[in-house]
This record gives C-alpha cells, sequence and structure tokens, in this order.
C-alpha cells in the first residue's frame, strides 16, 4: 500500500503537492479503477495546474495507488457528528474572553393578576410573561403544554411545521414541572414553559430525520447537549419541528413548511418549523441553526425573533454537522430578551464540541444602551439602483421574440426597483427611529474579501459531512434534486481541491483580523438583514439577532411566482432588521435590541390564523 508521504514526496518534486486535486482523478478513473495521463490532463483543468508530459508517467503509479488510502478512511463509517480534527477558533489573537459568570438580570416582571379565561389568550405570550404565569401558578404547565400540543395539532396540516410530537415526553414533563414549582422548587423562567426544537437536535427516543428523503425513520440515542440543558431548566419540549432537507431551505420529505403570515409562501429556511410554529402562537419559543442564514432568513419570513449565537457558544453536541466551522445553534423566540433567557440556558463548554469556548454571557436588562458605540452599514442602507443596460451600438431590430424577452426582463427591473423602494420605507424608518432614541449612528463599511469564494469552505465541509451519502449514491432519496440542492452541490465539492479549502480559510483568517478592526470601534453594528453582512458574519462567527420591522400595508408591491412557487414580500408579510454584535458580545447586542424592540412593539403583532 502506497502512503500518503511517499505521495507526497514524489509530487512534490513536480510542484503538484498543493494544487492537484486527486479527487477528480478518482472520479474519471477507468473501469478498473485506473488513471490515466488523459485523465490527469483532465484533472489539472480543473486543479487550475499546467503539468508537462515529461512528469505524469512518473505521477501515474503513485496516483493510482492513493484510492487505497481513501478506502481504508472509508472503511471507519465516521458518524456525522464526528468533526475534523482542526478546530476552528474565531477568537483574534490578544482578545481575552470574559469568563466570569454572574446572575441572570432579566426585565421586571410583568403584572400577572389572573389566568385569562381562555387559555388561548396567552399562545403568543413572551417567554418572560408566560414564565410569570407558571411562577406564580396562575397557569400550569400541564395547561399550557395541553394548550400549545392543541395548536400544533390544529395548524400543522396548513403549515406543515411538525415532523413529530414527542406528546408523552411532554406530557410527562409538564407534570414534573407542576409538582416541583408546587413544593418551591422552582428552577427559572423557562421551567414549565413548552418549546419545539429543529429536527436536527437528536432526542432519545424519537426519530430524527433532518428533514430528509432516506433519514425518515432515524433515530439517535441520545440526547443532544442543547436538549439535555433545557430539560434541565425544566422547559418541555413538545415537538420536533421541520427543516429543509439537511439543513436546506423550507422543503422536507413530508412537503413545505408554510409561511403563518401567508400560507401560500414557504416559510424559508432551514429553521423552517421552528420560525412558522413560533411566529403561529403553537411553542412559547424554539430552536434553530443558522450555517448562512438559516435563522436569519425564516425569522425575516416568519417575523419572528431569530438569536444566530456567535460561533463557539452554544454546543453543538447531538446535532447534524453541515460545516464544522459555520454551524451555530440558537433560539427563535417571539421577543428579544426571550432570546437572551434560552441562551442563557443552553450556552458554555459541554465537554465534548470542541469549538466552544469558556466564556461568560451575562444578560442584564438594565444595561444603559445608551452608552453603547452604534454603527450602521450606511452603503447597505443606502442601495444604489442598478445600470440601466445599453443597447449595443449598431444593433438591428430586434426580432418580435426578442423584443417580448427585453419587455419582460425590463418589467421584471422595474418591480425589482418598485420593491426596493418600498423595502427602504422601513430601513430608513428603523434609522430615524434609532436616531429618536438618542444614538449616534457611526457609518461603517464592512471589508472587501471575496467573500462568495470563501463559501466554498462550506460546501467543502457539507460535502464531507455526508460523503457517504454522494458515494453510496443514496442521495437521490432526497426530496429536491435541481441544479441548487444539496445532492448536485456535494457532487460538485468534491472537486473542489483541499488546497483551495485551505487558501479560503487563510483568506477567512484575513477578513476576521478586518472584523476585528471594525469592531474595534464601535458595540453594535445596524444592518439589513439580507446584506453583505449575512455571508460575512457567518464567516467570521460574529452574533446577530434578527427583529421584526414592521408589516407591509396593503399598498406593499405583489410578490412575484417563480417556478411555480410565491415569492416573498407581498401585502400583509414581516421585514426584519438585524443587529450585530462583537464576538461573545451578545449582551451588549441584545440590550440595543430590546430597546429598539420596545420602542416600536413590532413584535407584539401577530398573523391572523384560520381554523
Amino acid at each position: 500500500m502506497l502512503d500518503r508521504r511517499t505521495f507526497l514526496t514524489v509530487c512534490s518534486s513536480f510542484g503538484l503537492t498543493t494544487t492537484l486535486l486527486p479527487g477528480v482523478l478518482w472520479a474519471m478513473a477507468d473501469d478498473k479503477g485506473k488513471v490515466t495521463r488523459d485523465m490527469i490532463d483532465h484533472a489539472a483543468k480543473i486543479a487550475d495546474v499546467v503539468i508537462a508530459d515529461e512528469y505524469k508517467d512518473a505521477m501515474l503509479d503513485s496516483l493510482n495507488g492513493l484510492p487505497n488510502d481513501f478506502e481504508t478512511v472509508y472503511a471507519l463509517h465516521i458518524p456525522n457528528q464526528v468533526a475534523p480534527a482542526i478546530v476552528f477558533d474565531p477568537v483574534p489573537s490578544g482578545m481575552k474572553l470574559s469568563t466570569v459568570r454572574s446572575p441572570m438580570k432579566i426585565s421586571v416582571a410583568p403584572n400577572v393578576t389572573r389566568a385569562p379565561k381562555n387559555l388561548e389568550d396567552v399562545a403568543f405570550y413572551s417567554v418572560r410573561q408566560l414564565a410569570e404565569l407558571v411562577r406564580t401558578r396562575k397557569v400550569s404547565s400541564t395547561a399550557l403544554t395541553e394548550m400549545y400540543i392543541a395548536r400544533l395539532k390544529r395548524y400543522d396540516p396548513t403549515l406543515k411545521f411538525v415532523i413529530t410530537l414527542t406528546e408523552e415526553r411532554a406530557k410527562a414533563k409538564a407534570k414534573e414541572a407542576d409538582a416541583e414549582i408546587a413544593k418551591g422548587k422552582y428552577r427559572g423562567p423557562l421551567h414549565g414553559l413548552p418549546w419545539g426544537a429543529k429536527d436536527l437536535l437528536a432526542v432519545k427516543g424519537y426519530r430524527t430525520t433532518w428533514g430528509a428523503g432516506g433519514f425518515e425513520q432515524q433515530t439517535i440515542d441520545e440526547d443532544a447537549a442543547v436538549v439535555q440543558r433545557l430539560d434541565k431548566a425544566g422547559a418541555v419540549l413538545v415537538a420536533k419541528l421541520t427543516l429543509g432537507a439537511l439543513a436546506q431551505g423550507d422543503r422536507w420529505f413530508g412537503g413545505m413548511t408554510r409561511n403563518p403570515w401567508n400560507n401560500k409562501q414557504g416559510s424559508s429556511g432551514s429553521s423552517a418549523g421552528s420560525a412558522s410554529a413560533t411566529a403561529a402562537g403553537c411553542v412559547a419559543f424554539a430552536i434553530g441553526s443558522e450555517t448562512l442564514g438559516s435563522i436569519a432568513s425564516p425569522s425575516t419570513r416568519c417575523g419572528t425573533t431569530g438569536l444566530r449565537p456567535t460561533f463557539g457558544l452554544v454546543p453543538r453536541t447531538g446535532a447534524m454537522a453541515l460545516s464544522w466551522t459555520m454551524d451555530k445553534l440558537g433560539p427563535l423566540c417571539r421577543a428579544v430578551e426571550d432570546c437572551a433567557i434560552v441562551l442563557s440556558a443552553i450556552y458554555g463548554p459541554d465537554g465534548h464540541d470542541r469549538s466552544v469556548q469558556n466564556a461568560a454571557f451575562n444578560w442584564d436588562a438594565t444595561l444603559d444602551w445608551r452608552k453603547l458605540r452604534v454603527g450602521y452599514l450606511k452603503t447597505d442602507f443606502e442601495p444604489q439602483p442598478p445600470p440601466q443596460p445599453e443597447p449595443p451600438k449598431d444593433a438591428k431590430e430586434p426580432t418580435a421574440e426578442e423584443k417580448k424577452k427585453r419587455d419582460e426582463e425590463n418589467a421584471q427591473r422595474e418591480a425589482g426597483r418598485a420593491r426596493a423602494q418600498y423595502e427602504r420605507n422601513f430601513t430608513d424608518a428603523a434609522l430615524a427611529r434609532l436616531r429618536a432614541m438618542g444614538i449616534n449612528l457611526i457609518p461603517v463599511e464592512m471589508p472587501k474579501y471575496p467573500w462568495g469564494a470563501m463559501r466554498n469552505i462550506l460546501l467543502a465541509e457539507a460535502a464531507a459531512a455526508f460523503d457517504d451519502l454522494t458515494r453510496s449514491g443514496k442521495d437521490k432519496l432526497l426530496t429536491q434534486q435541481s441544479r441548487n440542492d444539496w445532492p448536485n452541490t456535494f457532487r460538485i465539492a468534491r472537486f473542489i481541491p483541499a488546497v483551495e479549502y485551505i487558501q479560503a480559510n487563510r483568506a477567512r483568517t484575513m477578513a476576521m483580523d478586518a472584523m476585528t478592526k471594525i469592531f474595534d470601534e464601535v458595540d453594535v453594528i445596524v444592518a439589513p438583514s439580507f446584506s453583505t453582512q449575512l455571508v460575512i458574519t457567518n464567516l467570521t462567527g460574529h452574533p446577530a439577532v434578527i427583529l421584526p420591522n414592521g408589516v407591509r400595508g396593503d399598498d406593499a408591491p405583489k410578490p412575484q411566482f417563480a417556478n411555480g412557487e410565491l415569492q416573498p414580500g407581498g401585502p400583509g408579510t414581516t421585514t426584519s432588521l438585524t443587529f450585530l454584535g462583537q464576538l461573545y458580545g451578545e449582551a451588549k447586542m441584545l440590550a440595543l435590541a430590546k430597546a429598539y424592540q420596545d420602542a416600536t412593539g413590532f413584535h407584539l403583532i401577530h398573523p391572523k390564523l384560520e381554523g
């Protein structure tokens, strides 16, 4: 068997150690598993190197020996949750993390005098409000749990946000919570509150499907770390909620999860069910995950308040891995303080996830946000209209078909401009409100790096996480099979050279240092939710909170259909605003976001559900 060191020695003499992509060669090998000289030419083009003819014969023996190494690793049948030995750390050199934990300081208890006659009147209450009802025993956990389970059953046929109800487990936990509270053993503001888990979190005794065809009956015999911590806090798991297949979008093996504000639209994803069920008042809060927009996007679409914590704050043990250097777990709630309360219960090292830092999160609802330095992404808030295409010189008279196509493109361009102008009303109002609150907004700009090219980090890691799916051909079982869906993406990612993956990570290090300089000047940055920051901050590991920023009126441009589906936006749907924080700076970020949320009240508006 040829070992890797010998192979590298052979290739290094040709200057190929850092560029040639062996995987391309194996993909093209003939039916006898042999690599030929012509295959080296084809692989070299993909790997962007030039290999002289006189080198090829010397390479062939070594290259044809490498599959033995690959097969040896394949034979280990590595589980999805096993992370690479290289651990991503977003903390820049010289940064010292605060490790001293202080008691959580939540807001003053709401005035709760009695339980409502109709318990469903509290379905849209915040965690803080529900906690006070349960703490004072105005409402039992059992009654609250039964109410939310009934709502999940009632609205799931329309919204499709449940994969598995954990009803038996929930009723037992609720009964236990009621007994403990009656004896004066109150665990805190999550005690007795029903919640939902994105179905990439393992729960013992229940299936964990990852939303994907081929995994419908998968069971994992453990509770994810986050599930264990919420159990310890006394929270009551009522459902495992939908996610787009393998954490992509809102389509799963049972259909499409819907937006409660307009059920003709998808909920977006991939934390599809977590956002939809929370927005529909069917759980007190939910846990989702984000790799590249999977909390931000459904929170925007469904009008929830979503928190994407700093990378390395919440352990992912027992959660499906998509990208070991980008995956984050976080809460989707109805209010900013809800997110802070949930985060307080789930963060910190667990002894298994090696990426988790021993950093403290100390929520203080009384923190003076007026003293914070607040930046805003000036360019992203003031986008320039796209330039009009100039007609080619000496252009011939277009044919009828060409004219029709041009008119359609012009109409789409005009519709896009109208939508952008309408959306500006919300972002302009947000900046005006912040200034009215006495905040001096400091213009900042995100650093200029090839952010799109760095997405190859995610793609390569995702392909590795589901390598067996691709090699076995079981990827055909996934519901979505278009060019933009995971099966095709995983195949393409196998052609990303290992060196280019490393180069992208080196660029990532430079970008992280550039972001550190920006956050040396400000504590929090206000941003549009779908601007350049979304990719940037997911790569650099910075936290974000996404909160409702108003509801589009009847004068909003109507959403368009594309590929047979109604696109986002339109009358009666929600918009959002994002606050970005320093690494492990969630407390300051959430304090400012709460102040804005309290000043606007957009989180108090709820969808009108049928049934």
